[in-house]
């Protein structure tokens, strides 16, 4: 729209004997819009706006009917309208005349929730699609908020049980350098022995774990996931910055990464802070429950029986035990990062632990003989000795068949050795000889040799006489 100083100029010049071509060029407008300006005068014209209550009043019945038939979807609602009713409105027109109608429930006020310094933290989960590797692998997200200072502590888990838990509040813990006095979680049954909301009943072992770190556990009412919204929030940032872009190689890798990028993250400034939130943190840690002086150690306890082949299942994977102690039962102390075993009071084995995979092995050396591949070797080196010494031409077909194969050719020398019992010591040689020839190694063809040299020399039946 032209504003009236340059609706001014045009008259003025055509006041001046110019032409509308004229006026067009010098003031960079078309010829029609001179015309129209020189018609309409100086002042812009005002346009009516039209009313849209009568077209409210024929559509409003209709867009009641169809508000519950498409669940109160506008953008379904504009097609059908435009489908059944052959009636066009724009999508901002349409929300416009919901509104008018009073479909939908109106917007509440929401409140703020303020806490001092030291008062509460904020812990939640949250399930993620992680690349581990080549790996597509659904993880849980675990997450810790301090609701004054708002830093973020977050880390990745296969699964979040109780030892999980533990472990990660301790982690959080020792990188905030302290805790809160209370704890805002929702109703998960990993910390929660019953119950919900204000009636909620904490796990004794978790009352254990929180008493230790100065803090105690608070479960918000169901649905009332705002209660911890400042926990509930990073989950978004996490997963469209932190997992867009990056590549882990396994779980330490990731979790490395997500603990150097919360580093990064909470130097940045929050605009409801005015400042960063490390900086918010330096006035919050002098009201911080401190670390104890000696941290315990996260640790579950099992028994199991070391089983005939010499391992402990744990988790569905398997961890060896030294073999004399198969039949046995040892005690399994599983760790964060190990698992360790004991017999009698006395550490007998430390292996890494396995995490995010199944049915996988960890065999520590010396925990098993390898009497079986000893077995294999001298077997082996038996029927070479049986072989050996009758020709030289055998001699020299072994000497080359073990080039051929892997390891010492037991498999191959104890077939080799069947064939020369079953069948006539000429065909057999005969066969060699032709297999040295044309170097063949393949014992399946070796044996067709044989089998041609001997065709009609045996199971030869006389023709019955009729």
């Amino acid at each position: 729209m032209l504003t009236r100083d340059l609706r001014q100029t045009i008259h003025s010049l055509h006041k001046a004997q110019k032409s509308n071509r004229e006026i067009g060029r010098l003031l960079k407008v078309s010829k029609s819009t001179v015309s129209t300006i020189l018609k309409q005068g100086v002042d812009i014209p005002s346009r009516p706006r039209k009313s849209l209550k009568s077209q409210e009043t024929d559509i409003e019945s209709v867009l009641r009917e169809l508000f519950t038939r498409c669940h109160g979807n506008a953008v379904r609602i504009k097609e059908v309208l435009e489908e059944e009713y052959s009636v066009t409105i724009g999508y901002t027109t349409l929300k416009q005349y919901i509104r008018n109608a009073g479909l939908r429930s109106p917007l509440k006020r929401v409140g703020e929730y303020c806490f001092q310094p030291g008062d509460e933290m904020q812990h939640d989960t949250s399930p993620h699609w992680v690349f581990l590797g080549d790996k597509k692998v659904k993880v849980q997200c675990a997450s810790l908020v301090f609701g004054y200072s708002r830093k973020l502590f977050m880390q990745y888990y296969p699964c979040f049980t109780r030892f999980e838990a533990k472990t990660f509040f301790k982690a959080g813990i020792e990188f905030m350098g302290g805790s809160c006095r209370r704890c805002v979680i929702d109703n998960t049954s990993v910390i929660l022995s019953g119950g919900c909301g204000s009636n909620a009943v904490i796990s004794p072992e978790m009352i254990t774990f929180s008493r230790m770190y100065g803090f105690e556990f608070m479960a918000h009412r169901i649905n009332h996931a705002d209660r911890k919204g400042k926990c509930e929030r990073p989950f978004y940032y996490i997963e469209t910055n932190f997992l867009a872009g990056r590549t882990f190689k396994d779980w330490e890798d990731l979790n490395r990464q997500a603990k150097e990028w919360c580093l990064v993250v909470n130097q940045k400034e929050k605009r409801i802070l005015g400042m960063a939130p490390s900086t918010a943190f330096i006035q919050e840690k002098p009201y911080l429950v401190p670390l104890p002086e000696v941290l315990p150690p996260i640790y579950e306890h099992y028994q199991r029986l070391v089983d005939s082949q010499g391992y402990v299942n744990l988790e569905t994977n398997r961890y060896s035990a030294p073999e004399t102690l198969i039949g046995k039962t040892v005690d399994v102390y599983k760790y964060p990062e190990t698992v360790r075993f004991f017999y009698k009071h006395r550490e007998i084995a430390v292996h890494p632990r396995i995490s995010g995979k199944r049915y996988e092995k960890s065999r520590l050396p010396g925990h098993h003989s390898k009497n079986h591949m000893k077995q294999t070797q001298q077997a082996a080196v038996k029927i070479e000795a049986e072989l050996r010494g009758q020709c030289d031409l055998l001699d020299q077909y072994i000497s080359a068949l073990k080039k051929h194969v892997r390891g010492r050719g037991h498999r191959q020398l104890k077939r080799l050795l069947n064939l020369k019992r079953e069948y006539p010591r000429e065909a057999f040689f005969c066969a060699i000889k032709k297999a040295e020839h044309y170097g063949l190694y393949d014992l399946n063809r070796l044996e067709g040799l044989i089998i041609k040299a001997v065709a009609g020399d045996y199971f030869n039946l006389e023709e019955e006489v009729p």
